[in-house]
């Protein structure tokens, strides 16, 4: 304790730890930040392909909860107490403004990631922040009046410890010598590495609203898809990922999938084709724009379908009216593998969530220990919602500090 003052040190300086920095009292707390890499909120600085994907409209508690396939049921008293409208007003009381995209995710109006690192910056130089880059820590341990923090070259001495790293193994090893228990992490949020003759020179095609099924976990998604270099890409892969990180983990990402391209049952998608061959019998296919898809895709569907784009559709049997629609709408992939989404790593697993204290986010095992961000146990899609976690827990350690008698 310095001038009367208790000594938060938080680990990771990343979107939780800098987040509760900004809004702990300064004049209850000295605050000082551990960061191991040379930067602070690395990850907010490349979010959402360098403009930072802040949060996501979505304003009702319980439905926000609903996009996060582990911790969904802890984060709902969670986002009752902040939830991403307060967060939308936290930063414009700063100067920050923010604008909500056509799918509902929120950047900042300037389109940069800087806006949001300099604000949250501003908060803590206020605060009079500590911060110590490069500062791996090696060990936590106990005492009668708080804890010991090692790093290589230094030993800090904490009243509270706020614990906001990534799901490193070095970080979750911290957390598990101090008693907690691990869930092992596996990935989220990666793309599907495919090798198929469709998808050959067709990378950057993408499908404004396909359904994508893995059929022996009987889970289903229907979303934009994007073709890529190696694969599948897009929301509805990033959604499957997510829901099936464990499942999919223990087969190795090695699994088949099935690709409804244009969301439409067979049956009428054969309909579609039989009506337009009846009004247009003497057009070719490579000519017909039927269904929305790229030339070059419907060019490709008809190789596959072993049907020469030059013929009419009267030359089009029934059968092969019927390849088509099965190419169009259950055309079925093997997966090999997965790749990371851009540069958005996230993880499923970390510290189980049966062992935080939800209304203070505090271990229930070590005393005046707080633990937030991507360590816990707690994973969501795409879209801001892993940010809206951070900020909400953040808050809530902040705000409940900022109430105890300093």
């Amino acid at each position: 304790m310095k001038d009367g003052k208790k000594h938060v040190i938080i680990i990771g300086g990343g979107a939780a730890g800098c987040f509760c920095a900004a809004n702990l009292d300064a004049h209850k707390y000295q605050i000082t930040i551990l960061e191991q890499n040379k930067d602070l909120l690395q990850k907010v600085k490349i979010s959402g392909g360098g403009r930072c994907n802040v949060t996501h409209a979505c304003f009702d508690p319980r439905e926000l909860s609903l996009f996060y396939p582990r911790g969904s049921k802890e984060l709902r008293s969670v986002f009752s107490k902040f939830q991403p409208g307060d967060m939308m007003q936290w930063l414009e009381e700063r100067g920050v403004a923010v604008k909500i995209e056509n799918d509902n995710r929120i950047f900042p109006e300037s389109n940069s990631s800087q806006t949001i690192i300099d604000c949250f910056l501003r908060e803590m130089q206020k605060n009079g922040v500590q911060v110590h880059t490069q500062s791996v820590v090696h060990q936590i341990i106990p005492t009668d009046v708080g804890y010991t923090v090692h790093t290589k070259d230094k030993v800090f001495h904490a009243d509270i410890i706020l614990f906001s790293t990534g799901s490193s193994p070095k970080s979750l090893q911290l957390l598990e010598n101090l008693g907690h228990h691990i869930i092992s992490p596996v990935p989220s949020l990666f793309t599907f590495t495919i090798q198929d003759a469709l998808l050959n020179e067709l990378s950057g095609t993408s499908f404004p609203n396909a359904t994508v099924k893995i059929k022996t976990l009987k889970s289903e998604e229907t979303g934009a898809l994007l073709i890529t270099h190696w694969g599948l890409s897009g929301p509805v892969i990033l959604r499957l990922s997510a829901w099936q990180a464990r499942e999919l983990a223990k087969v190795n990402y090695q699994f088949t999938i099935e690709v409804n391209f244009i969301s439409e049952h067979i049956e009428k998608c054969i309909e579609t084709m039989e009506d337009y061959k009846s009004m247009h019998p003497n057009k070719t296919l490579s000519q017909s724009k039927i269904f929305d898809i790229t030339n070059r895709f419907w060019s490709k569907i008809l190789t596959e379908s072993q049907i020469e784009p030059y013929k009419t559709w009267m030359q089009v049997s029934k059968k092969g009216i019927r390849k088509i629609a099965e190419n169009l709408c259950q055309k079925e992939f093997q997966v090999q593998g997965k790749s990371t989404f851009k540069d958005e790593f996230v993880t499923a697993g970390g510290v189980e969530l049966k062992e935080i204290d939800f209304k203070t986010m505090a271990s229930k095992l070590l005393p005046n220990f707080y633990i937030a961000g991507e360590v816990l146990d707690i994973d969501a899609i795409t879209g801001g919602f892993n940010f809206q976690a951070c900020w909400s827990e953040a808050w809530i350690i902040a705000t409940h500090l900022n109430e105890m008698n300093g």
